[in-house]
């Protein structure tokens, strides 16, 4: 709510500042120990629901405990402060203060032609790398340094274009059309690279998009189906990030904030265990609402996230992830409200992973109505506002990753994938099945293939996404074009019919290259 007003605050002083693993699953590997330990290690390879906790590849817990860092979305076309500071001491400095996530919004603007970045210090050797490069490539970049370092990225649309914030996700110059091919764009870019882990669809739905109203205009439940979709058409191991509206039923709040409708219209998606519900959160120096004034404060406000999004934690519907909540904490109603809120997201030393998942508003502190974790100086830390977080951050992740298709490290890492072989389907006559392969290696793979052999007369009908010869019962499927390539901890599968039923599940074994 009133959002409008803190993009203008953002703008105007960046403007200033310029005078920033399953069932028969076998392992290849050169060293059997550093694979236990990369397994004992939550977060590896890409994430997938089960009620409301988030699990990793390898069906681990896992919790976003994690930081804003915008520019992308604006006019800059690159993260705010890489005027003051190298991008990567940056993000080792948010890995020292215990964030394990970055979100990082963008608008559309990103994919015209036209798209320079602009305001980059390249003087000293600082963002050396990033020079001559446009913005997707930089957002390679920041990704595939953020990756190195074990802490994972959230992708947020968060306007269409740089000129502001819209209510729908769809205006006269950028249409549902290209939103949807350039949230597809970015999950094609991105596939294979389980750094990325999501995208969350659009920021901020505001009046006069609804929830569950049916018209197509308007429904934002529908567009992030539509949508989510269309992202796990081309990358259907992403989560996808889907906000709430500002009004349900006549009631309002935040933009963004309001879930309520989700329990009678959750979103549908056709790959399950992929919707993470995103609520936003703010106190005073953004906006007043009503329940700052109740003289119950601040033990009211339990209540009033429960009826507007915690509830979908509670009753184990799905996970939560607070995208955005933040404040100067200059006044102590919003000291009270901070400390309220991050006892209410559940201290991780207390219930682990099984707690609401986050994403402070902002790294930057050119946000005008909130502030942010650096102070103006874009290096020094506000403690104070730091220390707020501390109970609820979490531990970060295995590191690795690159740019998408990164052949590797050509200095001899370990090449090494683990295969999963599941049965989906089986009416004694025939079956289906899928193997997911996960690259559970040190460099990234330019080629995989997997080997079984069946007890029994089975023979393969039919397989998608990869290519097989069969020669008795033994089985060998090879990659496709389009998913041979797997950065460290990124995962592909492809699926299979066969005939005839009843042969259960082989061993597996997979070789990479």
């Amino acid at each position: 709510m009133f959002r409008s007003l803190r993009r203008a605050l953002c703008a105007a002083a960046a403007a200033l500042l310029l005078i920033l693993a399953g069932v028969g699953a076998q392992t290849v590997h050169a060293d059997p120990a550093d694979a236990v330990d990369r397994a004992a290690a939550p977060g590896a390879g890409y994430w997938h629901t089960s009620g409301r906790q988030m699990l990793d590849a390898a069906g681990q817990p896992v919790r976003i405990a994690g930081i804003n860092w915008f520019g992308f979305e604006t006019a800059n076309y690159t993260p705010h402060g890489l005027w003051a500071r190298d991008y990567k001491s940056m993000i080792d400095q948010m890995k020292s203060l215990g964030y394990n996530t970055i979100r990082l919004p963008y608008s559309d603007d990103l994919f015209k032609s036209g798209t320079v970045p602009n305001s980059i210090d390249f003087s000293g050797g600082k963002n050396a790398d990033l020079q001559g490069l446009g913005s997707l490539q930089i957002m390679d970049r920041i990704v595939a340094y953020a990756g190195q370092g074990g802490l994972k990225v959230v992708l947020d649309r968060h306007r269409p274009d740089a000129a502001g914030q819209s209510a729908l996700w769809y205006t006269s110059a950028v249409p549902e059309s290209t939103w949807i091919a350039n949230l597809k764009a970015l999950a094609t870019r991105y596939r294979g690279n389980s750094t990325v882990i999501g995208i969350d669809l659009h920021n901020e739905p505001h009046d006069p998009a609804c929830w569950g109203c049916g018209d197509t205009t308007r429904d934002w439940r529908l567009a992030a189906q539509r949508a989510g979709n269309a992202v796990l058409s081309v990358n259907p191991e992403l989560l996808i990030f889907v906000e709430g509206v500002q009004t349900f039923n006549g009631v309002s709040g935040w933009w963004g904030g309001n879930l309520m409708g989700v329990a009678q219209y959750p979103v549908q998606l056709d790959v399950p265990n992929r919707v993470v519900y995103s609520a936003h959160d703010y106190a005073t120096s953004v906006a007043q609402q009503s329940w700052f004034s109740d003289p119950t404060f601040p033990a009211n406000m339990p209540g009033i996230w429960d009826k507007y999004w915690g509830y979908i934690f509670k009753q184990n519907i799905a996970p939560v992830w607070v995208g955005e909540f933040g404040t100067t904490l200059q006044s102590t109603i919003d000291q009270k409200w901070l400390a309220a809120l991050v006892s209410y997201l559940r201290p991780t030393s207390t219930y682990g992973a099984d707690s609401v998942s986050w994403t402070f508003w902002s790294w930057n502190p050119n946000s005008g109505d909130t502030g942010g974790i650096l102070k103006d100086d874009w290096t020094t830390v506000d403690t104070v506002k730091d220390g707020y977080l501390a109970s609820v951050k979490a531990p970060g992740f295995p590191g690795g990753g690159g740019d998408p298709g990164d052949p590797g490290d050509p200095g001899g890492g370990t090449a090494a994938c683990t295969a999963a072989y599941t049965v989906s389907s089986d009416w004694g006559g025939g079956f289906n099945a899928e193997v997911k392969v996960t690259n559970s290696g040190t460099v990234a793979l330019k080629s995989w293939k997997v080997t079984w052999t069946w007890p029994g007369t089975q023979k393969v009908t039919s397989m998608w996404n990869a290519s097989y010869t069969q020669s008795g019962s033994t089985v060998t499927a090879a990659n496709a074009d389009h998913n041979g390539a797997l950065a460290v901890g990124g995962s592909a599968s492809f699926g299979f019919g066969g005939a005839p039923g009843g042969g259960g599940a082989p061993a597996v074994s997979c070789t990479a290259t």
